[in-house]
């Protein structure tokens, strides 16, 4: 779409109240499109106060501005991406990623009530947001158009950039408080932050060059472990350090105590990016770190092998599939029903040692399903497994070894 298409419109924003919010909104208004702003509370840890994003933005020449509950819809999705274990790339738990998912969901339905039919967001044309507002938009209201101001080459020659941008703030004396010098862009939820941009566009910018928002650096962390304990019940997490809690708080209360301990703060991840490029992302995300691995400790005791090589094929998929932009189709649904059965089987408590950056395995009880048997896997005299049992075993499995032996490893050998 192009700015002339929204002249005299109604059109519905996904905002968060920054620089990029700001001139889009404004420069929208100017155009003559009727903008309306919506920023989701994803209980953001760079934002104070919400309430100060609306405000900012009727400033801008919005005709309205509200805050969209949505951190118990967040709480859902974050657990989803956890009993999946969906880190991409073995090292982003997508945070940013299944966000955008929910705030599009909920501003869809604002923009339904007020039967709003152009949504607009400020992410960039090289990035992977504009992919996933684009497609999720598609898939929850295929009528509905979305407008990309990045994409239009009428904005992009007007701001080249964030100096641009901060000139036409300046002159049309709009609240925003970002400044030139900023050293990285940081787009935050309670799941994570992502760092990127920047100073942190080049690989000699240690990662330490982030100041942490959800914690602290490793070395900054107290001298003294700290053990935790998590309760699961049917694949969710009921209770920390055995106080029973809401979804949300259980985030909020691992975000806490793991950053405190300077536990997934700081991952650098130098990724691809589902448009082509490479990217470097500095990333934040104790309460995921913390929840994921004790649950990936209780996955180890009820997964046998063909199950465990389902799971990690499933996991893989429906890790690409968020960071791409396909959380709403038919390969996640299907990837994520596939799940289901597990569910009911993680049961138990994880306790687990947090020490300056670091998690350390302490202890499981209850885990009612669990498949490990210290009697089965006993390799003293004591059990129910007999090893003369496996005698049998390895003559089975060395029939195929022989065999290969006799009519296939010799050439093996001859063609090295």
């Amino acid at each position: 779409m192009r700015y002339q298409e929204l002249i005299g419109k109604d059109i519905g924003g996904a905002i968060s109240g920054g620089l990029d919010s700001c001139t889009v909104t404004a420069w929208l208004r100017e155009k003559g499109a009727r903008p309306h702003c919506f920023v989701v509370d994803l209980g953001q840890p760079d934002e104070t106060s919400l309430d100060d994003v609306p405000r900012r933005m009727l400033a801008c020449g919005a005709l309205e501005a509200a805050v969209v509950p949505g951190q118990e819809a967040l709480a859902r999705a974050g657990l989803r991406v956890i009993q999946a274990q969906a880190r991409y790339e073995g090292g982003y738990w997508n945070t940013t990623g299944i966000a955008r998912y929910v705030t599009t969901a909920l501003i869809i339905r604002e923009l339904e009530k007020r039967s709003i039919e152009v949504l607009y967001h400020g992410a960039t044309g090289r990035g992977n947001d504009q992919v996933r507002f684009q497609l999720a938009t598609n898939m929850l209201a295929p009528r509905m158009q979305v407008y990309a101001p990045w994409r239009d080459p009428a904005f992009v020659e007007e701001f080249g950039g964030r100096a641009e941008m901060l000139a036409f703030c300046a002159a049309h004396n709009l609240p925003v408080r970002a400044t030139v010098e900023k050293p990285y862009s940081t787009d935050a939820n309670f799941l994570g932050l992502t760092h990127e941009a920047g100073k942190l566009e080049s690989l000699c910018t240690p990662a330490a060059h982030v100041e942490p928002g959800m914690g602290v650096w490793a070395w900054d962390a107290p001298d003294r472990p700290t053990v935790v304990s998590v309760r699961w019940e049917a694949g969710m997490p009921v209770a920390i350090d055995g106080k029973e809690m809401s979804l949300v708080n259980v985030f909020h209360a691992a975000n806490r105590i793991a950053g405190g301990n300077g536990v997934g703060i700081g991952v650098h991840v130098v990724e691809n990016r589902f448009v082509g490029i490479k990217s470097r992302g500095v990333y934040e995300a104790p309460g995921m770190e913390l929840l994921g691995a004790t649950y990936s400790y209780l996955l180890q005791l009820v997964l046998d092998r063909r199950a465990r090589d389902l799971y990690e094929g499933v996991s893989r998929q429906i890790a690409t599939q968020i960071y791409q932009g396909y959380w709403y189709d038919l390969a996640t649904t299907s990837a994520l029903a596939s799940l289901a059965p597990i569910l009911p089987l993680l049961n138990g408590t994880v306790a687990v040692r947090l020490y300056k950056g670091n998690l350390f395995f302490e202890g499981i009880e209850g885990a009612t399903h669990s498949l490990y048997s210290s009697d089965i896997a006993s390799m003293e005299r004591v059990g129910s497994f007999d090893h003369a049992d496996a005698e049998g075993f390895l003559k089975v499995l060395g029939v195929s070894a022989r065999n290969f032996a006799e009519h296939q490893y010799m050439a093996l050998k001859r063609e090295e």
